[in-house]
């Protein structure tokens, strides 16, 4: 079942590093690595909630989703959007960006580095929008109590997310774009590119949730259909079937999921620009990275069960937070990637181990309770 689901992904691990040793050597390699570990972090909980959509589809649109998605989410997303960030910056065309990428690592490299303050602007500013926007949110389920239970009271005032964001732009404009970059020996600021890259990247975040939270409510509305429809067949004495969207309703569902895709995508992409300006490391990382995001999701339908690890999507979303100041530092001061990849790898790895420890702890007073309750009845039953 394992090896079934997840023999692709396999796949195209071994020939993603063994490419990226031949185009990068161990340096390379590491890189993949790191980049491949990253995407599969931060959109493990993009994997959970496919899943608990996916199964609702029929199999029709489940094979669609799993076909032209893994194409759209591998091909579209992870190869040509790279490519457009870095033309779009450098002021070059796609083609060219490509070229230069294979052909004159140095000059690429000279474009990219040129571009950097506008790329981690709107990067930063679209990964300090997810993270903030998941911190202000009251959640049942909490990691860092004593932080999310104040921030979440603090998330009921409206527009909090997008007030703070343009206040951390501006404060980063003033501190970091000045002086930000060096050309030939001059000093250049970069305080208006920096402003326009960071709104392009808040305005960017702003409707992609806003198509995601059309295609929820859509969603919804569907749901509540199929639950009166229930009420009525559960009335009449009639066998309620298990709900399966299609037609119109798994078309909606299906578009949903893209654009869930799209979104988890940006933050991936943008993300590997914190660690490497590399268009061939990156889209090797990534691409290895969806494929086991597409296995996890095609894995959790087949088992019918979702992951019981509750705090890995705090650590996903906490660790986003720490690459959008990571991105906006970078503005004027250089940070290794092996930094940069290390505060995501330690920040999931703590909130696995913390939902192991949450699970024990479960685990451990349900034994205790079962125990207190079998003595209950045998001391009743005397």
């Amino acid at each position: 079942m394992l090896l079934k689901t997840f023999g692709w992904s396999f796949a195209v691990t071994a020939l993603g590093l063994v490419a990226a040793v031949f185009y990068g050597g161990w340096t390379g390699f590491g890189i993949v690595a790191i980049l491949s570990i990253l995407e599969i972090s931060v959109s493990f909980d993009n994997a959970v909630v496919n899943a608990g959509i996916l199964k609702k589809m029929n199999a029709f649109w489940q094979k669609t989703f799993l076909t032209i998605g893994v194409l759209i989410a591998v091909f579209g997303m992870r190869l040509v959007f790279p490519v457009v960030i870095v033309a779009i910056s450098a002021q070059i065309g796609p083609i060219e960006a490509v070229q230069l990428a294979l052909d004159d690592k140095d000059k690429y490299q000279q474009l990219v580095t040129d571009a950097h303050p506008s790329i981690a602007a709107f990067g930063g500013m679209f990964l300090l929008m997810i993270f903030l926007d998941f911190i202000f949110e009251d959640r049942d389920i909490k990691w860092l109590g004593w932080l999310e239970r104040p921030l979440a009271k603090l998330g009921k005032v409206d527009m909090l997310s997008v007030c703070i964001a343009l206040i951390v732009l501006l404060v980063s404009a003033m501190t970091f774009a000045t002086n930000a970059h060096q050309h030939g020996g001059i000093h250049v600021d970069k305080t208006e590119t920096v402003l326009i890259a960071g709104i392009a990247g808040l305005i960017t975040y702003l409707i992609v949730g806003g198509l995601s939270g059309f295609f929820e409510n859509r969603l919804e509305e569907e749901e509540e259909r199929e639950h009166e429809a229930e009420e009525e067949a559960k009335k009449s004495g009639k066998k309620v079937p298990a709900v399966v969207m299609a037609g119109k309703a798994a078309f909606f569902l299906f578009l949903y999921l893209e654009v869930l895709d799209a979104s988890f995508s940006f933050d991936g992409v943008i993300g590997a620009f914190a660690i490497t300006n590399d268009i061939v490391l990156m889209v090797l990382g990534l691409g290895i990275g969806a494929m086991y995001v597409r296995s996890l999701t095609v894995y959790l339908v087949r088992q019918g069960t979702l992951d019981d690890y509750v705090y890995l999507e705090h650590g996903a979303h906490y660790a986003i937070g720490a690459l959008a100041v990571i991105l906006l530092v970078t503005i004027q001061y250089e940070i290794h990637e092996v930094i940069t990849g290390l505060v995501g790898i330690v920040l999931i790895a703590w909130s696995f181990f913390s939902s192991v420890r949450r699970n024990r702890k479960l685990a451990a007073a349900e034994g205790t309770d079962a125990v207190s309750n079998e003595k209950a009845e045998v001391s009743s039953g005397v």
